[in-house]
């Protein structure tokens, strides 16, 4: 069996993670360090670096996939126009499709992956350019791709190859077990596809901009308060939001787990709309099918909001 390290454990603040000596130590120690790219782990350059290891293979689990701003705009609450930036030291996941090539997938090739199914982030830049109330905002290279089983799936693909040309002597092993969790990603999209299905241009509001790629797979719109998660709620952010819950007749707004929520939960009280759950899955579990649980959570959660 490999010997999979999770640099940053479940339950950790991942937008406040600042990596650690044992961390250059690991990576020193790895074959493989797998990355979500697109921004996010900006750190990784210098802890790379540190760690000296000649002989890592990295894989950009992202690779060849169009950031979302790049697909559609992503809406967010009106304002003037807006630039963010942000770093963020770490940002882990835990979500199926890493966690399934890094620890079903990986029998024999000794591995560092920098988070259970996502790696974590630091510096990772969210650019905004706004309109007013009810325009379109692109968001440069999002990183929440794997909220999209179908560009989990190539995740899934880009990691699987990644291992066979790093280990060839199991790639029969990589390639079976990449299989198997590729059926089940297939089996989530067609579910969400059967249940979204009659929801198609429905508008939800999220707290932090982490569902541009579920709602741009199956033909939603995402509303966005607040770029990242430790981004607090200003009176022009709250103002702009029941704009938006006006607007569009929304019926819930979307908290997430691990996040102060007490605000939302306030402003759904003031504006008679149900405050759900929606898990970004930047951590969670480690247990391999987290991933499908949390992501079934979501469907539900949306589902009894659009009805």
């Amino acid at each position: 069996m490999a010997d999979v390290e999770v640099l940053i454990q479940p339950g950790t603040e991942v937008h406040d993670y600042q990596s650690t000596p044992e961390d250059v130590r690991a990576i020193a120690e790895a074959d493989v360090l797998v990355q979500n790219g697109l921004n996010m782990e900006e750190f990784l350059d210098s802890t790379i670096d540190s760690a000296q290891n000649s002989e890592l293979v990295v894989i950009n689990a992202s690779e060849n996939i169009n950031p979302v701003g790049e697909l559609s705009p992503v809406v967010f609450p009106g304002g003037e126009s807006e630039e963010a930036e942000h770093s963020h030291d770490e940002e882990a996941h835990s979500h199926g499709e890493e966690t399934a090539a890094g620890e079903e997938a990986h029998d024999h090739a000794e591995e560092t992956a920098a988070a259970g199914e996502e790696t974590a982030a630091d510096d990772h830049a969210h650019d905004h350019e706004g309109e007013l109330a009810g325009g379109f905002h692109t968001h440069a290279e999002n990183p929440h791709v794997w909220l999209d089983p179908v560009l989990a799936v190539r995740q899934v693909e880009t990691i699987r190859d990644g291992l066979i040309e790093a280990d060839p002597n199991n790639a029969e092993t990589y390639e079976a077990n990449a299989a198997a969790y590729i059926e089940e990603l297939q089996a989530l999209n067609a579910e969400f596809e059967q249940r979204l299905g009659a929801y198609s241009d429905r508008t939800f509001i999220s707290f932090h901009d982490a569902f541009p790629y579920l709602a741009e797979r199956y033909d939603l719109q995402q509303v966005a308060i607040v770029a990242i998660p430790e981004d607090s709620l200003s009176p022009t952010d709250i103002q702009q939001t029941v704009e938006v819950v006006r607007e569009y007749d929304v019926k819930a707004l979307f908290g997430e787990p691990g996040v102060d929520n007490g605000l939302l939960q306030s402003l759904s009280q003031d504006l008679g709309v149900e405050l759900q759950t929606l898990d970004s899955l930047e951590s969670g579990e480690l247990d391999p099918q987290y991933y499908f649980t949390a992501m079934n959570q979501n469907l539900e959660a949306l589902e009894t909001a659009f009805q």
